[in-house]
Formats: structure tokens, C-alpha cells, sequence
């Protein structure tokens, strides 16, 4: 199946790839996306081309009132529908009254555990019953995605992955952001440029790693919540 998708959008567009897709699996393609810049480009590119794919996002809790902003500004410029999966409830109150609301910087284990509560279990319902999964992710954001491909199948999830902007840089991602009036984080503005959960995100300086500011308390841990190393 990878060979044969690859082969079909093989030279095409962003747009036509993401057209191609929504007509070989209908009703069964999936954009998941956190409101990055990132994310933003792909859902400008869905929404402004009326291409019929789903459009879902992880409300884990503890996401920055400038994220909330973003959601709803992309509401009022698309008129499209965005829909929002959060953690269970009853996995928020064990975990938060077992370890208390700060646990995930006492071990990797605990902000793994965290990660899984708030947004690995949301994701795995949000992708319930979908054949095809899109992602904002970027080779250079860590070195664990450059070894990801455009096209590629997610055994964690068991489920086609398109990564459309695999080999865009950040340039081009903040080009198209103003080329298209698209809306945007402020944090982006303010030094963040990978922004997760408040209390797990801070603003990076010139020349650090694009993941210095995601766990920053963290060494070696591969700098990732577990939404695209389910594999």
C-alpha cells in the first residue's frame, strides 16, 4: 500500500497529494494538528482548498491560552470545523491525585506517563476507524524525524502517515505563513518554536536545538510524547 500511494502522488503537490488521498481513502483521512505553524500550512491548505478531510485536535488541559486564541481564530477565518479530543476525565484524576499536577518533571517515565494520558490516549480515538493519518511533522525539528519519510506506514497505529512538509524548513514554513495571511501562535514571535502543553514548553535561544525548549529538564530522552514513536 505505501508503494503504490507513493507512487500516485509522486510529483505532485501538496494540494493534489492531499485531493489524491481524501479520493482513495474517503471519509477515512485524518489532519491532526496542535495549532504550530506547522500545522497551521496544512490546515490552510485543507480548509482553503475545500479538500474533504478530517480536521481533529488534542486538548490535553494544560495547552497555552495563546494556542486556545489560535483555534478560535482559525475557526472565524475558515468556517470549518475543527474537532477537539480530550483526555478521559477519571485518567486525569487518578494520575493527578496518585502524583500531583506536576509529576511529569520528577522522572521520564512520569512526563511519559503524563504524555500518554493527555494525548496518546485522545490521538488513538481521534484516529479510530482512519486509514490515513496527515502530520505537520519536519526532519529538522529532532533527529529522530529525519529518518521519517513523506509517505510511510505507522505500525504503532496501523495506518498510512503522510508527512507533507518532511523537507520544508522552518523559512519555509514562516514564508508561506505570511504569503497567506495565515493565523499563527505569538508565541512563535517570543522565541517558542515548538509549543506543547505551558508548564512542558519554554522559548529556545539563537542556535539551540528546535527541541531545547520541549522538556527542557530532560537529558536523552529522545524528546518526544509518544504521538509519533508508537512503533
Amino acid at each position: 500500500m505505501v508503494t503504490e500511494i507513493r507512487q500516485k502522488i509522486e510529483g505532485k503537490s501538496i494540494v493534489e497529494s492531499l485531493k489524491t488521498l481524501a479520493e482513495e481513502f474517503p471519509g477515512k483521512v485524518v489532519f491532526t494538528t496542535s495549532f504550530g505553524i506547522e500545522d497551521q500550512v496544512i490546515t490552510d491548505l485543507i480548509f482553503a482548498n475545500d479538500i474533504p478531510i478530517r480536521v481533529v485536535s488534542l486538548d490535553t488541559g494544560r495547552l497555552f491560552e495563546e494556542t486556545y486564541k489560535v483555534l478560535s481564530r482559525t475557526l472565524e477565518k475558515y468556517k470549518k470545523k475543527i474537532e477537539i479530543f480530550a483526555p478521559f476525565a477519571e485518567d486525569v484524576e487518578k494520575l493527578v491525585s496518585e502524583k500531583g499536577p506536576y509529576s511529569f518533571y520528577n522522572s521520564v517515565e512520569d512526563r511519559k506517563e503524563c504524555c500518554y494520558v493527555r494525548k496518546v490516549i485522545p490521538l488513538k480515538r481521534s484516529l479510530e476507524g482512519m486509514s490515513c493519518w496527515i502530520t505537520g511533522i519536519r526532519a529538522d525539528q529532532s533527529s529522530g524525524r529525519q529518518e521519517m519519510h513523506a509517505i510511510e506506514e505507522d505500525k504503532g497505529f496501523g495506518l498510512l502517515k503522510y508527512n507533507p512538509l518532511l523537507d520544508w524548513s522552518l523559512e519555509d514554513v514562516m514564508n508561506y505563513i505570511k504569503e497567506n495571511y495565515v493565523p499563527y501562535n505569538v508565541l512563535h514571535d517570543q522565541g517558542f518554536v515548538s509549543i506543547g502543553c505551558a508548564p512542558c514548553t519554554r522559548a529556545i535561544n539563537e542556535g539551540d536545538d528546535f527541541r531545547a525548549g520541549r522538556w527542557w529538564w530532560e537529558n536523552k530522552s529522545g524528546k518526544e510524547c509518544g504521538l509519533h514513536t508508537q512503533s
